[in-house]
């Protein structure tokens, strides 16, 4: 025994030496020699030279196995909240397939992606994006989840991976519970709410939460009373008998069980960082609260002396260096995606002298990797939570593209897989990530802490272009294997020497080296994502050295996993995206008929729907929620008879919201342009009402939205609006409900009550495009019958979009192609910018017009060419919002072309280009070619000799096309024609005499 202890004591001794000199080993490489601060606390340098390897020691000794909770990786997990997953349930009904491999690729494998769904319950108002609907309305009503998109996502991806975890919290809660909540009397009420709810799910999906924050998100005083009282309330509970809660006898004690299990995570603070503290400092709620979390920070609070419970409290949780030597787990309960598409910004002029950078930059997939390894370096948070990971909601709301799958056109399929998704795999697919169980058998692997580091810039928005070292450490609990993950986010590649100490890595020491970065020149887009670069083997000092590439994750991994098909799988094809033009059902696509959409709520036409392992009717497995409806503010729901309502009444108008809107709701496709929309409304409410009908919604989420919108009352007292700005009123006869419909095309906008245009509007700066809008006042309102109709002469809506940054898009000159910090309204959060005379940029695209699309001040003056032809000169834009078309050329022979824009003089942002396709519907009428014809009779016929050659260059090509156009005009709308016409007479007054250009 005696040999035993001192052989321990010199092991010991021996470990200590070792682990101090590696830390001088870093005095070398920065100002500052890292300190050891207790147990897993190492404060590394500050400063790194770039030039200078970076030397890491995975250590056996460092493998915590015996921390079950704050050093065991989970992972990922998706936040469902504030509409982001409104539409996910259209796209399981109208293409199971995709929706299907969606919930494979996010939650499937052995090797999971994303091991958590959070849900954010609702309270039918905004708490940012949207309104996600309420459980309850009303104290009585009985509880429903399948209302809430997010417990229905949790229970399908719980198919392909049962330990999947999913927790609740909330931001607002329904009026009922407020109203008590305010009098300080309503934790009876909040406990009602969240007890039905989680008990509800359990019955409809077969699952128990197993995670309640009962605070409020993003709380910056922490309802620490609240929280004691929540916990104490569900471990006593004995009431699960009660009709209201549908529990058959037999489950009752199985329930009653699980119920008692759940766990409490608190407090999901932003800016603050306060329930550490608390959980230090109060020894019950420290035996309360199992998980801690904060948002949008990487760092741990760092006050006091290093013994006060205010320094480093969320290290010393989850390491278990704390005056309760338990380890607790923390997380990065709330962050984002990356911003925009990869595929998109990889074309930015970020970088120095204006290079690209990469798949890197701030807010960028190597941001999001860097956040992961950060927030685990300075604060121990071993699982990260995207808000949102799957952006399933209408673009132009609030915080838009800033997800790892895009998933906005239900009636198509699309489906956007970032390059992001590759990154995240660079730390999940090389180490089983999770939950520990009861029993520590289930090998989920361990963060090593004095293994990781990162020194990046900022805490949130992260910048790794200063070259710092950033990397993270995972190892298996049995010292078998273990993976260390690179970022370098900056432009000079960094060499990483790897040793390995007292593990036990086997007879075969090969490291794996896998890498995520953009394309090389020439290089498919996809060429270095997530692929197999090299396998290395250590040197006589035992030491792994390889260099990283700039802009690239590296995960080095002593797995084998070079044959390993999972780990080889491409992301699935985005396919399609479609505009949505259905039949008069709205269930299937019809170019050929007078619909865009249609929708009479009674969805005979859906079948049966798969939710978890069953089959439910249509409106069922959604909790009668609307097809392809996204909501800002309301209850809105399919009734009984078949009648779409918007319930949200006066006694629960006052409910708390972030963007505090009247009831509204959005459908339709972001390229619609000319149509009528009609609904029919009704206002069953004893209180009255309001009802609206609004067109061409770009962005934003209140009723006057819509660029162009008619309210009508219970009274039949109608406004019509451009957006919130009154342009007609007027009274209709008193009715039990009305007819309401609203027809844009071109500049022309007319609304109409029961058939009866009412005033009509002529913008002398129209918004050309956007979406459909329902709204109402807080009084219960039906809507039936709602149809999206074409317009006879006019194209319905553009064909194809293209971002500014896609690769098709070619420029010269100078640009500003802008990624980073880019604003949500603009498409992809990415533009480029041009203030240079000559700058110009390319187009090719299959139709008969282009727009450019970008907020804009007016000041650009453009040359046009399309095929190589000057077909405008000193052409003018217009002063526009985001999303709106600034310039539109239109009335060109349909088929394939080259537009080119040159900038003459001013400003131009550009944000993207909306294609159009020249279409008539069967039986058509050809479009009237007269204004046309009177344009070419009315002018003189000019002798070419007396003219410039540049002038008459432009007028011979508008004549010709003006001529072709009469010709065979199958390919033309009433845009077209009246573009063609203006060409040509702008064409001629801008004929120039040599004699006049001669002085």
């Amino acid at each position: 025994m005696r040999t035993d202890k001192t052989r321990t004591r010199t092991k010991a001794r021996t470990h200590l030496k070792t682990r101090a000199q590696r830390r001088l080993r870093w005095a070398s490489l920065a100002a500052a020699a890292a300190v050891t601060l207790g147990t897993g606390l190492v404060a590394a340098p500050p400063t790194h030279a770039a030039d200078d390897p970076v030397e890491v020691v995975v250590d056996g000794d460092d493998v915590r196995a015996d921390n079950v909770n704050g050093l065991t990786y989970k992972g990922l997990g998706v936040l469902s909240c504030n509409s982001t997953s409104n539409l996910l349930m259209d796209y399981k009904a109208e293409h199971p397939g995709r929706y299907w491999q969606l919930i494979r690729v996010l939650f499937g494998g052995d090797r999971p992606l994303v091991n958590h769904v959070k849900v954010e319950m609702g309270s039918d108002t905004n708490t940012s994006t949207g309104a996600d609907p309420a459980t309850m309305r009303t104290r009585d009503e009985l509880a429903d989840a399948s209302r809430s998109p997010g417990f229905q996502l949790a229970a399908d991806a719980k198919t392909v991976n049962p330990e999947l975890k999913v927790s609740i919290l909330r931001w607002e809660m329904p009026q009922w519970v407020q109203l008590e909540w305010n009098k300080g009397t309503g934790t009876d009420e909040m406990y009602r709410w969240y007890k039905e709810t989680v008990l509800d799910v359990y019955e409809k999906y077969g699952y128990m939460i197993d995670y309640v924050n009962p605070d409020k998100n993003e709380t910056r005083s922490p309802d620490v009373s609240f929280v004691k009282w929540y916990k104490n309330a569900v471990v006593n509970d004995t009431d699960f008998a009660s009709a209201r809660y549908g529990i058959p006898p037999g489950k009752r004690e199985a329930v009653a069980k699980a119920y008692h299990r759940i766990r409490i995570v608190a407090s999901d603070e932003n800016n603050t960082l306060n329930m550490g503290p608390a959980m230090l400092s109060d020894a019950d709620l420290f035996g309360i609260v199992d998980a801690a979390g904060y948002h949008y920070t990487t760092e741990d609070r760092r006050e006091g002396t290093a013994d006060s419970s205010t320094y480093l409290p969320y290290t010393k949780l989850a390491t278990g260096d704390n005056p309760y030597g338990q380890d607790k787990e923390v997380w990065y309960s709330e962050g984002t995606a990356s911003f925009g598409y990869t595929d998109y910004r990889v074309n930015n002029t970020e970088g120095p002298n204006g290079a690209s950078t990469g798949i890197g930059g701030v807010q960028s997939a190597l941001d999001v990797a860097n956040r992961l390894v950060k927030s685990y370096a300075n604060s121990k948070r071993t699982h990260y939570i995207f808000q949102p990971a799957i952006g399933s909601f209408y673009e132009g709301a609030q915080y838009s593209h800033k997800e790892l799958v895009s998933a906005r056109d239900p009636w198509s399929g699309y489906l956007h897989y970032d390059a992001a998704l590759y990154v995240m795999q660079q730390f999940t697919g090389f180490a089983k990530t999770g939950w520990e169980n009861d029993t520590n058998t289930a090998g989920i692997w361990r963060t090593v802490p004095e293994a990781s580091y990162s020194g990046v810039s900022g805490t949130e928005n992260l910048d790794g272009s200063n070259g710092a070292p950033s990397y993270m450490t995972l190892a298996d609990p049995g010292k078998k294997d273990f993976s260390t993950v690179v970022v370098n986010d900056s432009d000079q590649p960094k060499t990483y020497r790897i040793k390995a100490e007292d593990l036990r890595l086997g007879s075969d020491p090969t490291m794996e080296v896998w890498e995520t970065r953009a394309a090389d020149a020439g290089q498919r887009y996809d060429a270095n994502f997530k692929h197999l670069v090299e396998q290395i083997r250590p040197d006589v000092d035992g030491v792994y050295a390889y260099t990283v590439k700039p802009r690239s994750i590296t995960t080095l991994t002593t797995l084998d996993k070079s044959a390993d098909a999972s780990t080889k799988q491409r992301l699935p094809e985005s396919g399609e995206r479609t505009v949505l033009d259905s039949d008069r059902n709205g269930k299937r696509g019809d170019t050929h008929d007078t619909y865009l959409y249609a929708d009479d709520f009674a969805y005979d036409e859906e079948g049966r729907v798969k939710v978890g392992r069953t089959l439910q009717p249509y409106l069922a497995s959604r909790g009668n929620q609307p097809r392809y409806m996204v909501d800002q503010t309301g209850a809105w729901e399919v009734g009984g008879d078949g009648v779409l309502y918007q319930y949200m009444d006066q006694s629960m108008k006052d409910t708390g919201a972030w963007n505090k809107n009247t009831p509204n709701t959005t459908v339709g496709d972001f390229r619609w342009e000319n149509y009528k929309a009609s609904v029919a409304v009704s206002f069953p409410d004893p209180d009255g009402g309001l009802a609206a009908l609004g067109v061409r919604q770009q962005k934003g989420m209140a009723i006057s939205d819509a660029a162009y919108n008619l309210r009508i009352g219970a009274d039949g007292a109608w406004t019509f609006y451009e957006y919130g700005r009154a342009l007609a009123q007027g009274k209709a006869g008193a009715a039990a409900g009305y007819h309401l419909a609203v027809e844009a095309k071109g500049a022309v906008v007319t609304a109409f009550v029961d058939g009866k245009a009412i005033a009509t509007y002529d913008d002398p700066t129209p918004e050309t495009e956007g979406r459909v809008k329902l709204g109402s006042g807080f009084q219960r309102t039906g809507f039936d019958d709602l149809k999206v109709e074409r317009v006879d002469g006019y194209t319905p809506y553009a064909g194809a979009q293209l971002d500014n940054m896609d690769r098709a898009v070619s420029y010269e000159g100078t640009w500003s192609r802008k990624a980073s910090f880019g604003d949500a309204m603009d498409w992809y959060r990415s533009t480029s910018t041009s203030t240079t005379a000559g700058a110009s940029f390319t187009v090719p695209f299959r139709g008969t017009g282009v727009d450019i699309i970008g907020g804009n001040d007016g000041s650009a003056v453009l040359d046009v060419y399309v095929d190589g032809g000057l077909v405008a000169s000193n052409a003018k834009t217009v002063a526009t919002d985001k999303r709106l078309a600034a310039y539109a050329l239109r009335g060109l022979p349909d088929g394939r072309h080259r537009a080119r824009f040159v900038l003459k003089s001013g400003t131009l942002v550009l944000d993207a280009l909306n294609t159009f396709s020249a279409f008539r519907e069967k039986g058509g009428e050809v479009v009237d070619t007269g204004p046309i014809r009177r344009a070419l009779a009315e002018l003189a016929m000019p002798e070419q000799e007396a003219y410039t050659a540049a002038s008459w260059g432009v007028y011979a090509h508008a004549v010709a096309a003006a001529k072709s156009a009469v010709a065979g005009p199958d390919s033309l709308d009433t845009i077209g024609v009246e573009q063609l016409a203006s060409r040509l007479r702008t064409a001629y007054g801008r004929l120039a005499r040599k004699e006049d250009a001669a002085q």
